[in-house]
């Protein structure tokens, strides 16, 4: 019988489940996780899909479950107050923060504060940001960022999916559950930078017994791979499939419109819009389904055997086989918990806690018996002189309730088991454990709400709380940057792709600004930013960006300065007299002023003693007098 083997790795923590781990082989047990163990399932990916399970399974108070699975039916007497949920539910809040925005570097700059005019890249900024952000508006993106997240955290790992919605003229972003994703990975997949070619998304389908269909696998299909020429559907066989386009000879192969053949390579080429040069790749979809029954045991998800599919056919009439969807990447994006150490998966936020959950959740069992003998305690009842024992020699047993009257003889007495000291230590051995919870996870109690709030310390104080949370937030959004970076611009080739009429200019980069978490006090924020611009010491951009920050409905930053500005008046005389301009004076306030006239030279003085200056003959007009007197 060989060594038990040892596995470290991010799954490590669960292998003191005897389901999740047996001692020997260190692989879930089949009645357990009975998906996870399917033919066709890779070996490779039986421990992850287990782990999802039991990461879900306390993540909805069902723990006792797999409990009862390993450890037999008084499993089901196990209490679950959710302690697992709600720390997923205050890590997903608190790493999204308050709102989330979605920003383009430069946009900022397509209204200069002094009316000039702006560059011709900031105003594409200020475009696509403004389409990104409708976009998110109509595909309900943070209902869709919630919903991912929140697997993301629990079971660490998260994916998303986009597609050309032709109907709607806009990519269609839909969110998978990670127990369905199955990437090829390459074997130097310790490099998490390369993201594999190949990604299958399979599931089983049940059996219909009326319907008389057989339990189906259905696997869809996204890879990269040549350029080929065109293809056509084919329904007219016993299964769709996909044929070549020929010319009239019936021979030669026809490319789609805008490709071109390299003879000197023997490849096919393609200049996408979002490209400066032309690709030789694009990404197939392939959509089929397979009955289970034609699954050999030597196969996997990966090895499945094409002569044995049914493929799939969309509302337009496509089969989906090796579609070529005229894309150089694959719409899929992962995005995994934390930064991955030595794969491509990310590591859940409730595995390192695993066990302490499990002894919360005894200490709470514990504590419920307790509670049940402290609000009913025992009772022994003695009375001399009478035996009480029955024919067998038995105690006898009463019952007692409210308003009972228990009649003693002389020297008789009433015990009371007290259990109300071993009920206080479990409370006790609670709070311990919820003290522990809040230290490993890095959450301090405020931000976990088991903070009393009378007892609430200074606010310099819950802000020093927070300490040890800003890197687990660092590292988190670390973890996800780039992942929603690359997910807007699959949104911007998406649409340039569908060729929408609004969408021209270069792809630009994206971020998704995430919300503040901490509890802010918005008066004192208030007060300093007044403070700091009366004085000069801080700008008004950078003060109104502040009060944003701390949650003031805020909806554009300049917009509201130059509503600030237009009640300036004191400034504005300011800035008049220090410049003398009032056209600056007019850009400051945000309206027209018309330059000063200038004012004529006034008339010369006619002083006494002064000669009046004497006409010139001539210039006088006939008929014309000069001044020089009263005489004709």
């Amino acid at each position: 019988m060989g060594l038990p083997r040892l596995i470290v790795d991010r799954l490590g923590p669960l292998n003191y489940k005897r389901a999740f781990a047996d001692p020997a082989y260190k692989k879930p047990d089949r009645d357990a996780f009975p998906a996870a163990m399917r033919t066709w399932v890779p070996e490779e990916d039986r421990r992850r899909l287990a782990s999802y399970t039991i990461f879900a399974a306390y993540g909805h108070n069902q723990a006792w479950e797999i409990a009862a699975l390993q450890d037999g039916s008084d499993a089901e007497d196990r209490r679950e107050f959710g302690d697992p949920a709600m720390l997923v539910a205050a890590l997903t809040s608190h790493m999204l923060g308050r709102e989330q925005t979605i920003t383009v570097a430069g946009a900022e700059d397509a209204e200069p504060a002094d009316g000039s005019t702006p560059p011709p890249d900031a105003v594409h900024a200020a475009a696509v940001q403004e389409r990104l952000r409708a976009w998110a508006r109509k595909e309900l993106f943070t209902l869709r960022l919630q919903q991912s997240e929140r697997k993301t955290v629990r079971e660490g790992d998260g994916v998303y999916t986009l597609a050309w919605d032709t109907a709607k003229k806009r990519p269609r972003l839909s969110v998978v559950d990670p127990g369905f994703y199955f990437p090829d990975l390459p074997d130097n997949a310790g490099d998490s930078s390369d993201y594999p070619d190949t990604v299958h998304f399979a599931w089983e389908i049940d059996g219909d017994l009326k319907a008389r269909t057989k339990a189906r696998l259905r696997r869809i299909t996204l890879e990269l791979g040549p350029i080929g020429t065109r293809t056509l559907s084919d329904t007219a066989g016993e299964r769709p499939a996909r044929v070549p386009a020929l010319a009239d000879d019936g021979s030669t192969p026809l490319l789609l419109p805008g490709d071109t053949y390299q003879p000197e390579a023997g490849t096919i080429s393609r200049l996408y819009p979002w490209n400066d040069e032309p690709s030789t790749l694009t990404c197939y979809l392939t959509d089929a389904e397979w009955d289970l029954d034609d699954i050999k045991a030597d196969q996997d998800v990966h090895t499945l055997d094409y002569r044995y599919a049914t493929f799939m056919t969309r509302p337009d009439g496509e089969v989906l086989d090796h579609l070529d969807l005229q894309l150089d990447f694959l719409p899929v994006i992962h995005v995994p918990n934390t930064v991955p150490e030595d794969s491509h998966w990310g590591e859940s936020s409730l595995s390192q806690l695993m066990q302490l959950f499990d002894e919360m959740a005894g200490t709470d069992t514990d504590s419920s018996l307790a509670s049940a003998t402290t609000g009913s305690p025992i009772l022994g009842i003695v009375n001399k002189g009478d035996s009480g024992r029955r024919g067998r020699g038995e105690p006898q047993m009463m019952h007692v309730q409210p308003g009972m009257v228990v009649e003693l003889q002389e020297g008789g007495n009433i015990i009371t088991v007290d259990t109300s000291p071993q009920l206080a230590e479990l409370r006790n051995k609670t709070a311990e454990l919820q003290d522990r919870l809040s230290l490993n996870a890095r959450m301090p109690a405020v931000a976990l709400g088991t903070l009393d709030p009378t007892k609430a310390p200074s606010g310099f104080s819950i802000e020093l709380s927070y300490g040890p949370m800003e890197p687990l937030m660092d590292s988190m959004h670390l973890a996800r940057d780039h992942k929603y970076q690359l997910l807007l611009k699959m949104v911007q080739r998406l649409f340039k792709a569908g060729q929408h009429p609004d969408w021209t200019g270069p792809v630009v980069d994206a971020d998704l600004m995430w919300g503040t978490y901490k509890p802010t006090d918005k008066a004192a924020t208030l007060t300093m930013v007044q403070d700091a611009v009366d004085k000069g010491v801080m700008s008004l951009e950078t003060g109104v960006k502040m009060l944003v920050d701390v949650g003031f409905p805020i909806d554009d930053i300049g917009e509201e300065i130059q509503r600030i500005q237009k009640r300036q008046f004191e400034k504005a005389r300011a800035l008049a007299d220090a410049t003398g301009d009032s056209s600056a004076v007019g850009d400051y306030l945000g309206i027209d002023i018309d330059p000063d006239p200038v004012p004529a030279p006034p008339p010369a003085p006619n002083l006494p003693g002064e000669t009046p200056p004497e006409d010139d003959p001539e210039d006088l007009q006939p008929g014309q007098q000069g001044s020089g007197g009263n005489t004709p």
